[in-house]
C-alpha cells in the first residue's frame, strides 16, 4: 500500500452507497460479459469440431509424449489455435480464455502433483482418463472456463499496478513511500519454479528454447534448474554479504556432509541469502518510518542439517536495524516433519 492512499473499512457509511453501486454494476457487467464469452466458446468449439482451421504447432518442450498423450495434445493444439483465431490480439477475453486453457492443459496431462516438485504418472499402468473423447475434453474446458469467469465476478475494486522488475534493486523500480510489504519470496529448498511452470510458459509463448529456461532460473532468486546448477559450481561468495558465524559454520557442514552435491548446495544456499540481503538493502529505500513488513518464508533441510531461514530472515532485518522483530509459526508444511512455514515481521524505524 502506498503512503498517500486514504483507507477505508466496509463499514465506513461514506464509502458504502458506492460500494454497492460498485456491486450492481459488476454484477450486470459481469452477466454481459458471460453472454459474450459463451457466444465466443461456442464459436471456438465450432472452429475445432470442423476442423475448418489447421491445429497449432505443439511446443517445443523436451519430450512432450511425457506430458501429454497423442489425443490430448492434438486436442490442446486445435483448442489453442481456436482460441489465437477468435483473439488474435491480447484482450482481457483473451487471458480468460488462455487460463481456462492453462487449467485444462494440466488436468488433462500426465503430471503428478503429490509431491513439491512435479513428477509423472505411470502412463504405462494409467487408467483412461475419464473423459478421453472430445467432447469429454470440450466439457471439461467449458467447466474450467465457468469456473473462471465466476471467480472474475469477485475482483476488489481497488486499483492495482505490477511493475516488472528485479526485487534485489526495488528503488530502481518503484517510486515513493510505502507502509507496508507483505511477500512470501522463494524458499530455499532448491524447489525451481520455472521448472514447474514451464508447461504454462511454453504453451503461452514466453519460452522457446529449453535454455531459456536455464537462462531465466539463473536470474531469479533461489534458481538451479539447467544451466542454473552448472553456474553454481563456480559461483563466489561475496565480501559484501551477510555471513554471521553461525552461518557459515552451516554452510560448512553443509559443504562437507559427504553427499557428492553438498558443495553445489551450500553454493546455492549462499547465493540465495545475498540476494535476500541485497533485497533487504534495497526495499528500505522505499519504506516509510513505521512501516511494517512481513516475510512469509518456510525453513529447510539439506542431508539432514536443518536449514534456519527464520532466523537467518530476523537477524538481517535486525542487522539492518529493523525494529520488533519477530518470528511467529504460522503451518506445518506437507513434508517433512521438520519443516514449518513462518511470518517474520519487523517495523522500519
Amino acid at each position: 500500500w502506498h503512503d498517500n492512499h486514504s483507507f477505508q473499512t466496509f463499514f465506513d457509511t461514506s464509502s458504502l452507497v458506492p460500494r454497492i453501486f460498485y456491486h450492481v454494476r459488476t454484477s450486470f457487467c459481469f452477466l454481459c460479459g458471460r453472454v459474450f464469452m459463451a457466444t465466443c466458446t461456442k464459436v471456438i468449439i465450432q472452429l475445432m469440431s470442423s476442423h475448418a482451421i489447421p491445429a497449432s504447432t505443439p511446443p517445443p518442450i523436451h519430450a512432450i509424449d511425457r506430458w501429454w498423450g497423442p489425443r490430448e495434445l492434438e486436442y490442446l493444439c486445435h483448442l489453442k489455435s481456436a482460441i489465437e483465431n477468435q483473439y488474435p490480439h491480447a484482450s482481457e477475453g483473451k487471458n480468460l480464455l488462455l487460463i481456462a486453457f492453462c487449467r485444462l492443459l494440466i488436468q488433462i496431462s500426465n503430471a503428478s502433483f503429490n509431491h513439491q516438485s512435479i513428477s509423472f504418472k505411470d502412463t504405462k499402468r494409467r487408467q483412461m482418463p475419464l473423459f478421453s473423447n472430445v467432447q469429454g475434453f470440450d466439457e471439461m474446458f467449458l467447466r474450467e472456463l465457468d469456473i473462471i469467469l465466476e471467480s472474475a465476478n469477485y475482483n476488489p475494486p481497488s486499483k492495482t499496478e505490477v511493475v516488472y522488475g528485479d526485487s534485489r534493486n526495488v528503488a530502481q523500480y518503484v517510486s515513493g513511500k510505502y507502509n507496508l510489504l507483505i511477500t512470501s519470496p522463494p524458499y530455499p529448498n532448491r524447489i525451481s519454479y520455472i521448472r514447474e511452470l514451464r508447461p504454462y510458459m511454453y504453451w503461452l509463448g514466453y519460452l522457446k528454447e529449453g535454455k531459456e529456461a536455464g537462462e531465466l532460473d539463473w536470474e531469479a532468486i533461489g534458481g538451479t534448474w539447467g544451466i542454473a546448477t552448472s553456474r553454481l559450481s563456480k559461483w563466489k561468495k561475496s565480501s559484501k554479504g551477510y555471513y554471521p558465524l553461525y552461518y557459515v559454520h552451516l554452510l560448512d557442514k553443509i559443504s562437507d556432509s559427504g553427499n557428492k552435491n553438498g558443495y553445489l548446495m551450500a553454493n546455492y544456499i549462499a547465493r540465495y541469502f545475498e540476494d535476500i540481503w541485497n533485497h533487504l538493502q534495497s526495499v528500505i529505500m522505499v519504506l516509510s518510518p513505521g512501516s511494517k513488513v512481513h516475510y512469509i518464508v518456510g525453513n529447510s533441510s539439506f542431508y539432514g542439517i536443518q536449514l534456519p531461514v527464520e532466523q537467518i530472515y530476523r537477524d538481517m532485518l535486525e542487522a539492518l536495524k529493523f525494529k520488533n522483530v519477530c518470528i511467529k509459526p504460522i503451518r506445518k508444511r506437507n513434508s517433512k516433519k521438520t519443516l514449518f512455514e513462518y511470518d517474520v515481521t519487523a517495523c522500519w524505524a
